[in-house]
């Protein structure tokens, strides 16, 4: 598959440049803090409760490094003025950006495994269960994913790697800050901005350890949008 060629070369330049690694240190860092300080630190709580505060954490620190790995994707290529090169290769629009997008998924699956160890603290000193962990991580991958994707759509936009990062935050934090809106206005618009919502109507069944199909399937759809967008931004430029 022509995607998995791209995702290939696009992963060994996550992990064979510094700043690939940079991400991940500085990320892991920040979470490894914040659960010390805010899960870990909260002894009297039931170790479920904790292991969900890990999962609440991690999961903004999740959409942190979407953001990050993501802004390099085709913003980059734009930037350094290979993208032409791209064009003119047997791939296809989609080619290019599912591949791009899978390197970059495959770079968060690098970093969400980089955090089993605080939940596995978690278990050395308390009782949780291994649903509970699996349903959180299940959560944070299909949030990672939809985070990652409309980062990939911001990136095809952007001319270089800075405005790539800056689409792509506008846009995360308009679809997390939907729930506000649903709350100052009628319906029928109040549940289309609910249903919309990145993080509060979708995230806190995973983090309470229930996987509901409605969550995973607004995931799932909201990836495959992103992605649509991406590849038809690239079909545009393709002909200008």
């Amino acid at each position: 598959m022509k995607a998995l060629l791209i995702a290939r070369r696009e992963l060994a330049g996550y992990l064979y440049t510094r700043s690939g690694y940079v991400i991940l240190a500085v990320i892991l860092a920040l979470n490894g803090l914040f659960f010390n300080a805010f899960a870990l630190g909260k002894a009297a709580e039931r170790s479920a409760t904790v292991l969900s505060h890990f999962f609440y954490y991690s999961s903004g620190f999740t959409l942190v490094a979407s953001v990050f790995i993501s802004m390099r994707l085709l913003a980059e290529e734009r930037q350094a003025g290979t993208l032409p090169l791209l064009y003119s290769s047997p791939l296809e629009d989609r080619d290019i950006v599912l591949g791009k997008y899978l390197a970059g998924l495959a770079f968060l699956g690098v970093y969400l495994v980089c955090t089993l160890y605080m939940p596995l603290m978690i278990m050395v000193h308390g009782k949780v269960s291994a649903g509970h962990i699996l349903a959180g991580y299940l959560g944070l991958l299909l949030l990672g994913s939809a985070a990652l994707a409309v980062g990939t759509f911001g990136s095809a936009l952007a001319r270089n790697q800075m405005m790539a990062a800056i689409f792509t935050s506008v846009m995360l934090v308009a679809l997390v800050l939907c729930w506000m809106l649903a709350r100052i206005t009628e319906q029928p618009l109040a549940s289309v901005f609910s249903g919309l919502s990145l993080w509060n109507q979708h995230f806190p069944s995973f983090q309470a350890g229930v996987v509901h199909v409605r969550d995973v399937s607004y995931y799932l759809v909201l990836t495959y949008v992103a992605l649509f967008g991406a590849t038809r931004v690239l079909e545009a430029r393709r002909w200008r």
